[in-house]
């Protein structure tokens, strides 16, 4: 095969998958998802002799680069709009949502938002995409224990996120902690309870 064909078939094969990782990171604005993938497609292209046999999370790696340079456009572009004055806030057009606009499971959304941003995308490579640990690294750049402790530190900082965010359910039944309990028994072994 060669290695137009080869790329031809990482196309054909991995161009949805690639556009649904664009669109999730960019929250769905498809002139843009369009853009970074196109962009993705055309450093693939012209890195074909490089293609992977496995060539997703190499396209996942190079996603998250195009990524990150529509992301400083999107800055640049901001910063040039404030300084024109040429904003929605600045022409009365600031949409504001009420609670009822408070999408199913945004809490989790909302939890992972106070996370860095390589702990972000660690966990959403993992799932939202997919990857195992090897894919993962690939995806990175680096080698598998790397990206196994990456995804290790990321999962529990990111319970550390939602264990801030609010109570414990009110379902749960109560239960005494250990030390109470431990005390409460030994009190009662020796006749004080």
């Amino acid at each position: 095969m060669s290695n137009d064909e080869i790329f031809a078939a990482a196309y054909r094969e991995h161009y949805w998958a690639v556009s649904r990782y664009v669109a999730r990171r960019l929250d769905g604005r498809t002139g843009e998802v369009e853009e970074v993938v196109a962009e993705v497609f055309t450093v693939a292209w012209r890195r074909r002799a490089e293609l992977p046999h496995t060539p997703l999370p190499w396209l996942y790696g190079v996603a998250r680069n195009c990524l990150a340079n529509a992301v400083r456009g999107q800055g640049r572009r901001r910063r040039l709009l404030a300084r024109l004055g040429n904003d929605d806030t600045a022409h009365g057009r600031h949409i504001t949502s009420g609670p009822e606009a408070e999408p199913p499971g945004g809490w989790v959304h909302e939890a992972l938002a106070r996370l860095s941003a390589k702990d972000q995308e660690v966990l959403r490579l993992t799932a939202w995409e997919g990857l195992g640990v090897d894919e993962l690294a690939v995806a990175l750049g680096c080698g598998s224990r790397a990206a196994s402790m990456r995804l290790h530190r990321a999962r529990a900082r990111l319970r550390t996120e939602i264990d801030r965010m609010g109570p414990a359910p009110a379902t749960a039944p109560h239960r005494p902690h250990p030390a109470t309990a431990v005390d409460a028994t030994t009190a009662k072994e020796h006749g004080h309870g």
